[in-house]
């Protein structure tokens, strides 16, 4: 299966995505809002469009497949579909596959239970409610084949603890009873292609590895792969922390991922944390 990926919001998770699609022949557009990221895309064989500022109907109209990892701003819903949803419902029809990027902080508190797929979404902030208001957007869009995926924290090559770790800013910080899925984005790769592959239009998935864990366990573990020290473990009730890191401590749940296996016949390459965090040291040699 080849096609044309539209990437809207083209990031880490969609840079993965489309060097595996491009070695399988793909051709990938990818939106950025930055000159000089443009430039880094074209010479990684994606075709940049800078967006917001062009016009992006002709890849609307080339795309057989749809990414879309831009975030809402401020709880108003997605950006692109307010700009562009008329444009979206005239090509939703030619379109094969479209898959929204989310996050299972949606879900909010629900008291250390376990949740899937079915559990009431009580995000809370306006970076979680804007994502509720999102999904249901791009799911609401008549004729297209829309699919959500709920991802767990990513981590990977480049994006986890073991930079702050060697640069001596990496924290600790423990909230009682407050545990944290996470994905490699390896495993996240393979969940959209398995989807893509076999498309449920309609249909949500939590994207998370097997094993939530504290922040605390796994910068420890980092740290030990390393042979660092540890950083001392700071209460949550006592850390300085910005907004949008301390909005990743609200709420308390366990997310299930037994729909993505079932129906995606996906098997984890990094199930737990300790095995992604071994396989990006391996990578770095």
């Amino acid at each position: 299966m080849t096609g044309t990926l539209l990437s809207i919001g083209h990031g880490y998770v969609a840079g993965a995505l489309g060097r595996e699609l491009m070695a399988r022949g793909w051709r990938v557009i990818g939106t950025t809002r930055s000159a000089g990221r443009a430039a880094l895309l074209a010479g990684a064989g994606v075709e940049p469009l800078l967006w917001p500022g062009s016009d992006p109907g002709p890849a609307l109209v080339a795309a057989t497949h749809v990414l879309v990892s831009a975030p809402p701003e401020d709880g108003a819903g997605d950006p692109f579909l307010a700009a562009h949803g008329d444009l979206v419902a005239q090509r939703a029809s030619a379109v094969r596959w479209m898959g929204y990027l989310s996050t299972t902080g949606v879900y909010g508190d629900h008291a250390g239970a376990a949740v899937d797929e079915e559990a009431e979404c009580r995000g809370l902030g306006t970076r979680n409610l804007g994502r509720i208001r999102a999904e249901g957007e791009w799911r609401s869009v008549p004729g297209l084949p829309a699919h959500v995926f709920r991802l767990a924290g990513i981590y990977g090559p480049g994006r986890g603890p073991f930079e702050k770790l060697r640069a001596g800013t990496a924290r600790a910080i423990e909230k009682p009873g407050h545990l944290f899925g996470r994905i490699h984005v390896e495993d996240i790769v393979q969940v959209l292609l398995a989807s893509m592959a076999h498309p449920r239009p309609g249909r949500v998935y939590n994207v998370t590895d097997d094993e939530p864990a504290s922040g605390p366990e796994v910068i420890a573990h980092a740290a030990a792969l390393l042979g660092l020290p540890a950083p001392p473990v700071e209460p949550y009730a006592e850390a300085g922390m910005t907004p949008m890191a301390r909005s990743f401590y609200q709420g308390s749940r366990r997310v299930l991922n037994g729909r993505m296996k079932r129906e995606l016949g996906v098997r984890l390459i990094h199930p737990d944390f300790r095995a992604g965090l071994r396989a990006i040291l391996a990578a770095e040699g």
